[in-house]
């Protein structure tokens, strides 16, 4: 069963009811893999209309406020509920940079779901002007560079809360050069809508 939840509104439209239903799924999806389960497969028909409309989201999971995996998309192409519900199964069992979550592990998981919305391109010409121009605690900033990109959520701010760490962080994960300034640089910001509990 899971507890109600806390949230953190970024204004992505998520109501209350629909964020704890999108607990429940990312939950199932969590368990799912701790039991070697197949990724859970939901009754879309039973669904919240608004859960599936196509969404992106990320989800979280932590232990002891330690990350324990994340996993997440960044455009809408499947519908919210089944877009959380596999990145739940995969975050728990297919973060690279983690074993997979094994039963023992569920009783105290923190586990969040970030919904993403809609991306703002930024036009920043100069690191400066980026710099300037970010909003710390709000903004999640995706950055492009040919076939390199990386994002960090609004949730990262929390550890480096100045903008030029952030960013000399974000282009350290898509491997650009420190203080480097591409010439076919993308970026773009969004806003998000996390909701937390605990399993």
């Amino acid at each position: 069963m899971v507890p109600g939840p806390s949230s953190n509104t970024r204004g992505t439209g998520v109501a209350m009811a629909e964020g704890r239903r999108l607990l429940e799924i990312a939950a199932l999806g969590v368990r799912h893999a701790a039991e070697t389960l197949p990724a859970p497969a939901l009754d879309l028909k039973r669904e919240l209309p608004v859960l599936l409309q196509p969404g992106a989201s990320f989800v979280t999971l932590k232990r002891d406020g330690q990350l324990r995996g994340c996993i997440g998309t960044l455009e809408p192409s499947r519908p919210l509920a089944s877009d959380v519900a596999e990145n739940a199964y995969a975050a728990a069992c297919r973060d690279p940079r983690f074993p997979a979550v094994q039963l023992r592990e569920l009783a105290g998981l923190q586990l969040s779901v970030a919904t993403l919305g809609p991306h703002e391109a930024l036009r920043a010409n100069s690191r400066d002007a980026l710099l300037a121009a970010l909003r710390p605690g709000i903004d999640g900033l995706v950055v492009r560079s040919g076939s390199r990109r990386a994002t960090f959520l609004p949730a990262v701010w929390e550890q480096l809360p100045e903008p030029a760490d952030f960013v000399d962080a974000l282009w350290q994960k898509a491997r650009l050069l420190p203080g480097s300034w591409p010439e076919q640089l993308e970026l773009s910001r969004y806003r998000v809508e996390t909701i937390h509990t605990r399993l």
